[in-house]
């Protein structure tokens, strides 16, 4: 059983995400694709898994066929099927569940692409609120040492708050 562990942040990790990024470009050429860092490996001074999400935005999920979900497992991805996630393809670099690379394919500008650009820009631009998340995590990883599914529920309602509230912040924003 693996220990979820929180590192400190590491500025290497957005240099990590810069050469992911061409090699998935280049693993989806044919396509009209945008690639996000996301997680918390995008927030500077957030400490996190050194796990790195990027994310890539299609048009259509429909578009990543055999030929492209091969090309990503050449260059390490291997496409893991969460029938309960629909409206996401998940790729893993790496060992189950101590991956060194997630990918996470949605629609573009979609719900899904949209809360997890918000998430990401709401703790950049909140220093208190990304320290509230960065003690959350230390404490839910000594809480479930040994059960990354207890880690990760753990985060789901901050998560969802600090969604909600970006949400809000961005509509009252564009009325002003």
């Amino acid at each position: 059983m693996e220990e979820v562990i929180v590192d400190e942040y590491n500025p290497n990790w957005s240099r990590e995400f810069e050469e992911e990024k061409i090699k998935i470009i280049n693993a989806l050429s044919d396509l009209q694709v945008v690639i996000e860092h996301i997680g918390s490996t995008s927030i500077p001074g957030l400490g996190s898994k050194p796990i790195i999400d990027s994310m890539a935005g299609v048009s259509s999920l429909e578009l990543i066929d055999e030929t492209y979900i091969r090309n990503l497992y050449d260059i390490g991805y291997e496409y893991v099927n969460k029938p309960e996630f629909p409206e996401r393809l998940f790729f893993r670099r790496g060992q189950w569940r101590a991956g060194t690379h997630h990918l996470h394919v949605y629609k573009y500008q979609g719900k899904n692409w949209n809360d997890n650009i918000l998430f990401r820009d709401f703790l950049k631009k909140n220093p208190e609120i990304k320290n509230e998340y960065y003690t959350l995590k230390k404490k839910l990883a000594e809480q479930y040492k040994h059960d990354r599914v207890g880690y990760t529920d753990g985060k789901a309602d901050f998560i969802k708050g600090i969604i909600n509230r970006a949400y809000t912040r961005d509509i009252i924003g564009n009325q002003q």
